[in-house]
């Protein structure tokens, strides 16, 4: 499949050079590829054709189709609006724009859009399903509820009407019609698990009939065992059950299924502890704070099982971190003190009691600020001996999941699902170009990143390999590989040994290092490359990665300074004036290629890693100026504007990047939705 792709996007290559292309083939092409769910890969295609044929609608209708896909409903509806404004007789992308609104919450731009297209698709049950959801959605439930009786009656055998029908039912407060309609989508349709685990968190939670909620929970994790929520959902019946063995088994099997289920891993914490099972417990609550460090429920928990098992220091710093966010939270000062009359600390200990009893004499005093029936307050105004049982168990009760499961908006023509954004990946910057001989082609960069200047040393055959310029660099995968830069740098330690050196021969002996990851004698050399030819561009290029990857090393390997209270603080200054040559380099490079976008661009990373927000976005801007196909730079800007708390732009920026191949976009615009 690898192969056929490469096939394929080499000859857009060719194409893309032609005044001509053939837009039907490359279409086509596109369209195969969105059958698949190559999504990503389509984009590129409908891209060609809107460069060549930008006053077609098709194109931008397909590509709204990738992104909605991608869950980039933003980058969906703009692609929607752009199809519409060339021909607004193409009855789908008013239904795709009007999905894509939905997921945007516009809901009465949605529903104008649904309007719209059912004036020529009477009784299309996914545009009135949709409809129903967004009338339901802003508040409309009479207006829903019409439109859910208009869709029933053209399609009475739709089973998803009445799953969707089941939610306004609820918004309705009417749980029973709720479960009916449940139950008649069951019996059109027996094999629809997310209608089993809708009917058994509403049996459960309604009805407390948790026998027969198991059994449709049993039913859902049978039709669909991948679903760790599932899993999650049965444990809590089965907690409701005393069963708590089933209830471990569950939470573990949620786990199992996703190691980032941080309920799972919380509530098999409580119960664990409920089973005296202290130390695994522990272990369950480190892994919640180790997926959100901000968990301050679960710090306060740990705090209390640390201080069980005599472990004072972890419990103070826990219960501290709580404090200090929640300063005004009077049992933690409780706990805190606590934990100083078993570290004998007794004088601290009084000062946190006695701040704790203030707190609640304080807020039990007020009327506005009372928790009524807080058990806290009122264990400690009854003086109640077992106050301790109380402060353990403030938040020890199993956090619970909405069992009430979002209804799926449907779109007509493509049932289909993306999966690149689905992927986990690290949220970080796109990395830097760099100068090398090995890149890491991907499905949508299958060659390296085009300079001139590269393009012309290559030319002079001067250097021992063939140089690339990629910011996907590939590692010497084997011995042979090392072993031939070696032999390179041999090469040219005779060669400047025997004749007068050049510029480019410190050069070409600067790449091997940096291949083989000898940074400084690198450094060495182009400093002597950049003191025989001072306008040798490339060099500058070369000694800012090489500088900047060997600052990457000292900072990893660098030895704390011994007796220096102010070692981190130094640490930092020196890892600052090291980005400042690294940045002098990109600045000089600048001066002699002004026109060299990813200069810019790994300026703009500099800037980034020394804080600098603004001018790194100054810097990503000259880039997109220069290249405004350069996708990494479009992704790095909406990062920096992330960063600064500017969702809108960085949004606007990730779904740029996205469209331009930048598969990381997706993943975090999802992120971000949720």
């Amino acid at each position: 499949m690898k192969k056929l792709i490469a096939i394929i996007l080499s000859s857009i290559v060719y194409l893309s050079g032609m005044s001509q292309i053939n837009t039907d083939q490359v279409m086509r092409i596109g369209q195969n590829a969105l059958y698949f769910e190559d999504y990503m890969l389509s984009i590129q295609y409908f891209n060609l054709v809107i460069q060549s044929k930008p006053e077609q609608a098709k194109p931008y209708f397909y590509r709204s189709v990738a992104k909605f896909n991608l869950e980039d409903y933003i980058g969906a509806e703009e692609d929607a609006t752009l199809a519409i404004e060339r021909n607004p007789f193409l009855n789908d992308v008013w239904e795709i724009r009007g999905v894509a609104r939905q997921n945007l919450g516009k809901y009465q731009e949605a529903i104008h859009d649904y309007n719209k297209a059912l004036e020529t698709l009477h009784g299309n049950k996914h545009i009135l399903f949709n409809k129903a959801l967004a009338q339901e959605a802003m508040g409309a439930l009479e207006a829903s509820d019409s439109t859910f009786k208009e869709l029933m009656k053209y399609n009475p055998n739709y089973d998803r009407a009445y799953r969707g029908r089941s939610k306004l039912r609820l918004s309705q407060g009417d749980t029973l019609a709720a479960i009916a309609d449940l139950d008649t989508a069951l019996n059109l349709n027996k094999f629809t698990h997310e209608v089993y685990a809708m009917r058994a968190g509403l049996i459960a939670s309604y009805q407390e009939d948790f026998e027969k909620a198991l059994l449709d929970m049993n039913e859902a994790i049978r039709l669909h065992p991948q679903e760790s929520q599932y899993y999650v959902i049965r444990a809590q019946i089965n907690y409701s059950l005393d069963n708590l063995d089933g209830a471990l088994d569950d939470y573990s099997y949620a786990i199992d299924h996703d190691s980032r289920n941080m309920i799972a891993y919380y509530n098999r914490a409580v119960l664990r502890t409920e089973i005296n099972d202290v130390n695994r417990a522990i272990e369950d609550f480190s892994m919640v704070l180790k997926l959100n460090p901000l968990d301050y429920r679960t710090l306060y928990n740990r705090a209390i099982l640390y201080k069980n098992i005599h472990d004072f220091d972890n419990a103070l710093a826990d219960i501290t971190k709580v404090i200090e966010v929640l300063p005004d939270f009077p049992v933690a000062h409780f706990v805190r003190s606590e934990i100083y009359k078993e570290m004998g600390q007794e004088r601290k200990a009084n000062q946190e009691y006695d701040k704790s009893i203030a707190m609640v004499k304080r807020l039990a005093s007020s009327e506005k600020t009372r928790k009524v029936g807080d058990p806290f307050t009122k264990a400690i105004e009854e003086k109640d001996p077992n106050v301790e049982s109380v402060v353990a168990s403030q938040f020890s009760e199993i956090l619970r999941v909405n069992h009430e499961n979002e209804i799926e908006k449907q779109y007509n023509n493509k049932d289909i699902r993306g999966s690149v954004q689905n992927k986990d990946v690290v949220i970080e910057p796109e990395p830097m170009f760099v100068l090398s001989y090995y890149a890491t082609p991907s499905e949508l960069r299958m060659g390296s990143y085009y300079i001139k200047e590269v393009d012309d040393i290559n030319a002079t055959r001067l250097l021992r390999f063939n140089l690339v310029v990629t910011n996907r660099e590939s590692g010497l995968l084997d011995k042979d590989m090392i072993a031939k830069h070696f032999e390179s740098i041999d090469y040219f330690n005779s060669y400047i040994a025997t004749h007068t050196p050049r510029a480019i021969d410190y050069f070409g002996r600067a790449l091997d290092f940096v291949v083989t990851r000898n940074y400084k004698s690198a450094i060495e050399d182009l400093n002597k490359a950049i003191s025989l030819t001072p306008n040798f561009s490339l060099s500058y290029f070369l000694r800012a990665i090489a500088k900047y990857n060997q600052m990457k090393i000292d900072d990893a390997t660098e030895e704390p300074l011994m007796g220096c209270v102010d070692a981190a603080q130094m640490k930092m200054l020196a890892k600052h004036a090291q980005l400042k040559e690294v940045l002098d380099d990109w600045n000089r490079l600048i001066d002699l290629q002004p026109r060299m976008a990813i200069a810019y661009f790994n300026k703009g990373n500099t800037l980034l890693e020394m804080q600098d927000y603004v001018e790194a976005i100054q810097a990503f801007d000259k880039a997109i100026q220069l290249d405004p196909v350069l996708g990494e730079a479009y992704y790095n800007r909406g990062y920096v504007y992330l960063k600064m708390g500017n969702k809108e732009r960085g949004v606007a920026d990730l779904s740029k990047a996205g469209e331009l191949g930048v598969i990381p976009s997706y993943n975090l615009l999802k992120r971000l939705a949720k």
